[in-house]
């Protein structure tokens, strides 16, 4: 189980890097391509990015601190709108994006936590 929750872990580490990098770019490009949750909205799109960051982020680095990686992820997604408020860029900068960016953040913390217990369980040997 061990093995297992250590691969888990390495490839949400190696998956969070490009995730990342795929939602700044996405973030501020003047005309994004047009994807199929667009038709979900905005929010939808921004909550979908904000949880998957969260969970790779705190899987992938099961012993650092989830609210320093919270806040952290937070800032990120105030500083996505605040680009998005250079006239060049072509784009709505709007604080209800960021609250949505927060409270993905903060429901994907649950299977952060599920994970991390599994994996501490997982490192304990068992007592015979």
């Amino acid at each position: 189980m061990q093995r297992l929750i250590d691969t888990l872990s390495r490839l949400a580490r190696l998956a969070f890097w490009p995730a990342l990098a795929f939602a700044l770019v996405m973030a501020v490009v003047p005309k994004p391509p047009t994807l199929p949750i667009d038709d979900l909205g905005d929010k939808f799109a921004h909550m979908l990015a904000f949880f998957t960051l969260t969970v790779l982020a705190g899987s992938g680095w099961p012993r650092k601190s989830l609210l320093q990686a919270a806040l952290w992820l937070s800032a990120v997604g105030a500083g996505i709108e605040v680009m998005q408020a250079i006239p060049q860029l072509h784009r709505d900068s709007d604080w209800r994006d960021w609250v949505a960016d927060s409270l993905a953040i903060l429901v994907a913390l649950g299977p952060v936590l599920l994970f991390r217990a599994i994996a501490a369980k997982a490192s304990v040997p068992d007592q015979a």
